[in-house]
């Protein structure tokens, strides 16, 4: 059966989006700021765990979200599929995701059970290769991401108008594979999180949490725990202000001081409802 998918584009309406205080001079309800231009953002945190729902029923639910460590986009979701496909990990481009439905707590997938049964597997002891990703891509007929001059290969963004001959399950006009390297720089955003962040001049706090833009799918800013495990804050810094992770480590280095990380604008939560 053909895996050829049709594209629909995210539809998160603003009551729907988890509202967010700023605190140290910016507020917003589910924005955040980012040089000039406010981002639409969600945690990762409140997506873990929601139901996912194909054309035809549902599929399982959230585990996880694969991110590109070079340019934070989130390349794939993580599906946890319980009794549908027992042992099986199965993997979710942000091509395929709709609508966010934060009442009932359901992300919107535009394919059919069928398609993503069929859809090339993956072995989860295994990192994703980049010949996978391109058998993947194939099968759904979408454009590689990694060739092209838009985030994400065409576009900056995941969801677009596809080309007529990449619907016939060819690969797009143009790709030549071999000439890109053999495995993608992808990480486990469930992994990531709980590492050390190392100021430029010492350890202080921890990853708890990730926003993302939900328009193109890229982490904005990371959460940092910092202070007493009890009474401490959450800051959020900009992933411009890392340098980069290690994993051998399980620490995120940014090129801020302690001091400027402690200033970094407060997260806090207000529920949906309660701000104006």
């Amino acid at each position: 059966m053909s895996g050829r998918a049709r594209i629909y584009p995210i539809k998160l309406t603003r009551h729907e989006v988890p509202r967010l205080h700023l605190e140290g001079g910016h507020s917003s309800a589910g924005t955040a700021q980012s040089g000039n231009r406010d981002l639409c953002c969600e945690a990762l945190n409140n997506l873990y765990g929601d139901k996912l729902g194909a054309t035809d029923g549902d599929i399982g639910h959230v585990k996880d979200f694969y991110f590109d460590d070079q340019n934070w986009a989130l390349r794939y979701l993580v599906v946890d599929t319980g009794s549908w496909l027992p042992g099986r990990q199965v993997l979710l481009s942000p091509h395929s995701l709709g609508h966010i439905d934060q009442t009932d707590k359901i992300l919107r997938v535009n394919l059919t059970k069928r398609q993503i049964e069929d859809s090339p597997s993956i072995n989860s002891h295994k990192p994703v290769s980049r010949q996978y990703e391109e058998e993947y891509y194939r099968y759904f007929g979408w454009p590689y991401y990694w060739q092209g001059d838009g985030l994400w290969g065409l576009s900056g963004f995941p969801i677009m108008e596809l080309p007529p001959k990449s619907l016939t399950g060819d690969p797009v006009p143009g790709i030549s594979p071999a000439s890109q390297p053999a495995d993608a720089h992808l990480r486990s955003a469930q992994a990531v999180s709980g590492y050390h962040l190392q100021a430029s001049d010492g350890v202080t706090g921890h990853v708890c949490d990730f926003l993302m833009d939900i328009q193109s799918w890229v982490i904005r800013q990371l959460v940092i725990k910092i202070g007493h495990r009890f009474s401490g804050k959450e800051v959020l810094i900009q992933t411009r202000s890392v340098d980069h992770i290690s994993y051998e480590e399980s620490k995120v280095f940014a090129t801020l001081t302690a001091k400027a990380v402690e200033q970094c604008p407060v997260r806090r939560p207000v529920p949906v409802g309660m701000a104006s």
